[in-house]
């Protein structure tokens, strides 16, 4: 898959292209019905298939400190729409000039001049342009004087999360919010991860016989409710069963929250430094303090022994 970063990367004898936009955070089963549907449209018509999405969210730009949590960092959404086996994949810059383009001049400089555009594929709900003016409606409209055409595709998949409301990236975000992270994997197709680099911390971990790994997560990144989570952590293309504690450790006193996972049966691994992945399977319980170590202790040992036989039922994701 081709990567560009602003339309100035796309080669100068791209052709006739199908394109999809979107933020795609998560890249979720409904963005992933969109992608594929592209993905099918472009191969019938034998021309490439091109995702587009804006980095950093828009939100950010146009209401500055409202930036929601995000479910897949750039590299990751990616490597995830990779998968799809779309052609190219369009990293806009999101400034505050891009933001003012109306619906008209974006769909010009970026449908039209930048991808060359013969067929867009979307859903529903999708919105552009300055003050998002633009939908589905204005874009077919303008199809007629560009020659590209728009294909509408239903995202809303729906299944047992939220209660059976529709999947999207809100829907994501308030369930790992809430700590149901089975319920963000059924919306996501996938468990949802979190990614950093490895960093000291206290070190109690390693006094007291399970030596965690404390990941300084990327700024913005939705991280679950406090609590005890099932899991896995991803070392260097590594899947390694782990017990995962999200809080601020409050038998210690502790304040600061952090991500810390403890590879299951695993002696002696030296991660710091290095960038890593935390995958969520299920919660196990919420955060609590004890009022002595010992009785941590026991409690911990519980929740490796719940968290080993959970992810040895499930399928291992990849890295």
């Amino acid at each position: 898959m081709q990567r560009w970063r602003g339309l100035e990367d796309v080669p100068g004898d791209w052709g006739r292209s199908v394109v999809t936009i979107g933020s795609y955070d998560g890249v979720h089963r409904g963005h992933q019905l969109i992608m594929g549907r592209a993905v099918q449209r472009a191969r019938e018509l034998g021309l490439p298939s091109v995702v587009v999405t804006f980095d950093p969210h828009p939100s950010e730009v146009v209401r500055p400190g409202s930036h929601p949590p995000l479910l897949s960092a750039h590299h990751r959404r990616a490597e995830l729409v990779a998968e799809l086996d779309v052609d190219a994949l369009l990293i806009l810059p999101f400034t505050s000039e891009f933001s003012r383009l109306t619906p008209s001049e974006f769909i010009r400089t970026v449908l039209v001049d930048g991808l060359h555009a013969k067929l867009v594929v979307e859903g529903p709900n999708f919105r552009f342009g300055h003050k998002a003016a633009g939908d589905v409606d204005f874009l077919s409209a303008l199809g007629l004087k560009y020659d590209y055409e728009l294909e509408v595709v239903d995202l809303f998949v729906r299944g047992t999360a939220g209660a059976g409301e529709p999947f999207s990236s809100s829907l994501t975000r308030r369930l790992i919010a809430e700590g149901d992270v089975a319920g963000a994997a059924e919306v996501l197709g996938r468990p949802h991860r979190v990614e950093g680099v490895v960093v000291r911390g206290a070190q109690r971990g390693r006094e007291l016989g399970f030596p965690t790994a404390n990941v300084e997560t990327l700024p913005h990144t939705a991280i679950p409710a406090d609590g005890v989570y099932a899991g896995w952590l991803h070392v260097e293309g590594e899947a390694m069963p782990a017990a995962i504690s999200v809080g601020t450790n409050p038998t210690f006193d502790g304040t600061a929250r952090t991500v810390e996972a403890y590879a299951i049966d695993r002696v002696g691994l030296d991660l710091y430094g290095l960038h890593v992945a935390v995958d969520f399977l299920a919660y196990l319980r919420g955060m609590e303090r004890f009022d002595t170590v010992e009785a941590l202790l026991e409690r911990m040992a519980v929740d490796v022994k719940r968290a080993r036989e959970l992810v040895d039922a499930a399928d291992t994701p990849h890295s």
